[in-house]
């Protein structure tokens, strides 16, 4: 998971989710993530769950929840990982604009230097 720390440290340190927290949420949950420079895998995709996790441990702005139409005083204040989940399961990450969105963010971590696989089959 060591890559995949490095990801989201990157990820938050920079401000690279600011406009694509919708397509960030799908492509980490669903798709396979590459750093292309050593071809490790960062994710194979994870559980909501698990991302929940990820965002309350490196501390994730919770005021990026607006962007999916979400208030933050709406969610769970004191329990983040609840916050969290609450927060993605309300952003439909399985729909088709969740899947565009993706797409998008995708381009992005490619110019960060990270690989995004396909959605997943099905959706």
């Amino acid at each position: 998971m060591d890559a995949l720390s490095a990801l989201l440290d990157t990820l938050k340190k920079g401000g690279h989710t600011k406009g694509h927290l919708l397509g960030f949420l799908h492509v980490m949950i669903g798709r396979k993530i590459t750093r292309l420079s050593d071809k490790v895998v960062a994710s194979n995709g994870i559980t909501w769950r698990d991302l929940a996790s990820w965002l309350k441990k490196v501390r994730w702005d919770p005021d990026a929840v607006k962007e999916i139409g979400l208030e933050p005083g709406d969610l769970p204040p004191r329990d983040r990982q609840r916050y969290w989940y609450t927060a993605i399961q309300h952003a439909k990450v399985d729909s088709a604009e969740a899947i565009a969105a993706g797409d998008r963010f995708a381009k992005k971590l490619h110019g960060l230097g990270y690989e995004v696989g396909p959605p997943p089959s099905g959706t």
